[in-house]
């Protein structure tokens, strides 16, 4: 089926001026049958003004007495010219010319060694590589890694610095929270009981007892 220009509108036009089924409708205006039939009951699109497919050129007129004729048969819509103008385009893919293909390994060894905060899926996607290359640079186990050397990809020409820039900010960010998240050493409470240190090693605490106080704890140990 074609993508059409305003499928609600048309489904609205096709249920009040045809005799065609909720599923030859749904299937010609991309909708659900149940949906279609929600239009004819006046539960859906009661605002909507009806779309004539014929005038509009989405729809000729052998296509429509067809399916009217066989409720088995499904309508194909002529290919229109404003629908396809009218389709989001798709962002192309990010392209890395040839000449500077062989720099991305250098660039991806300069994030392990400077910013290993950095995930191999953010590494991927500013560079456009694989995770599967950034593992065997990590591991220098790149067919190429004798001559792998860390090199800014600013440098490189493969990214801008704002971007860059940008880039580490937020994993730095990120890795900072994770941190603050597995905390460090954890503090005992105020009124946490203390434990008591041995007596015997207090000379003092022995004399209290009343313990005979020694030479060597009265004037130190002459060694």
């Amino acid at each position: 089926m074609t993508d059409i220009l305003m499928p609600k509108a048309t489904a609205v036009w096709l249920v009040d001026n045809t005799s065609l089924t909720f599923e030859q409708i749904a299937d010609f205006c991309g909708l659900h049958p149940l949906e279609v039939r929600g239009i004819a009951d006046g539960d859906v699109a009661r605002d909507i003004r009806g779309a004539d497919p014929l005038v509009n050129g989405q729809l000729s007129r052998e296509e429509l007495d067809k399916a009217q004729n066989d409720e088995n048969y499904r309508m194909k819509a002529v290919v229109s010219r404003h629908a396809e103008m009218m389709k989001a385009a798709k962002p192309a893919p990010k392209y890395t010319p040839v000449s500077r293909r062989q720099d991305r390994p250098d660039a991806i060894a300069w994030f392990v060694r400077n910013h290993p905060e950095v995930t191999d899926a953010q590494i991927a996607k500013l560079l456009g590589t694989t995770k599967s290359t950034i593992e065997s640079v990590r591991n220098r186990t790149h067919w190429n890694s004798a001559n792998i050397k860390p090199v800014d990809p600013v440098t490189l020409g493969l990214v801008g610095q704002i971007v860059l820039d940008d880039l580490v900010k937020k994993a730095a960010d990120k890795k900072a929270k994770d941190d603050a998240k597995k905390g460090g050493a954890t503090l005992q409470p105020a009124d946490a009981p203390v434990e008591p240190i041995e007596e015997e090693f207090v000379p003092e605490a022995r004399e209290r007892r009343g313990a005979e106080p020694t030479a060597e704890s009265v004037f130190g140990s002459r060694e």
